[in-house]
């Protein structure tokens, strides 16, 4: 199936931009150890957007992978996992900040390396919601994709720092139509204290329809229920 539309995220870098309903976006690691970033809200409203409490509890998970779907905080399935090779992708981990990077990885600016100062995934959050019209009272918590947190028995969240091998890839389908911000930066718990170079890249491509046989949609009956809310919603638009 040939892609509409193709890019690679550098590492460091950020993108944002609409997607419609019933595409799949698929996401390659180029090189081992990847972290990308995302956040999601619904295109035609942007007060709707990814709710990770409501995904987690209502399909009784702590971590994301194929047949799960990010519902929305009006109870939607905004898009789903139909595809994973690696099984595994943090809800937890959060986004690095200027601070932490600082720390971490030595302290760098734009005025110096220009592109090649070391982001942060709050600030290319935030710069990519005001270009979309959100502002910083936006962030929300988002899905690491390629990354593996594991809580232990005492509560401690291990990062498995083997876990994304070069070439893992991960797709999502737009269940409705979808602004997707992201940043290629590092996850907040990996331990490397060199920061990650892997390149990502990202294919839109046509989806087939879904229909009631869908894996996703089966995963869970509250999976069943966020496909029905999203199916309401387009059919009331008449579209």
């Amino acid at each position: 199936m040939n892609a509409i539309w193709s890019t690679t995220i550098r590492p460091g870098g950020k993108w944002s931009g609409t997607i419609g309903r019933g595409k799949l976006i698929r996401f390659t690691a180029l090189e081992a150890g990847a972290n990308v970033s995302i956040q999601l809200f619904h295109a035609r409203d942007l007060t709707e957007r990814y709710n990770m409490p409501d995904t987690l509890k209502a399909q009784h998970t702590a971590h994301l992978t194929r047949g799960n779907v990010l519902m929305s905080d009006n109870g939607r399935a905004l898009a789903s996992i139909v595809q994973d090779s690696l099984g595994w992708h943090d809800p937890l981990g959060g986004y690095t900040y200027r601070e932490a990077t600082d720390a971490k990885y030595g302290h760098t600016n734009y005025q110096e390396l220009r592109n090649d100062w070391l982001r942060s995934g709050q600030e290319n959050f935030a710069v990519e919601l005001v270009r979309c019209g959100l502002g910083m009272r936006d962030m929300m918590p988002v899905v690491n994709l390629f990354s593996k947190i594991a809580v232990d028995e005492t509560g401690r969240m291990h990062y498995d720092a083997a876990h994304c091998p070069a070439n893992a890839t991960v797709t999502l389908r737009t269940e409705m139509d979808t602004l997707l911000v992201l940043s290629n930066t590092p996850n907040p718990l990996d331990p490397r204290t060199e920061y990650p170079s892997v390149p990502v890249k990202i294919e839109v491509l046509e989806a087939p329809p879904v229909d009631s046989l869908d894996y996703c949609v089966n995963y869970r009956p509250e999976n069943r229920r966020a496909y029905e809310n999203s199916w309401a919603y387009y059919a009331l638009m008449g579209v």
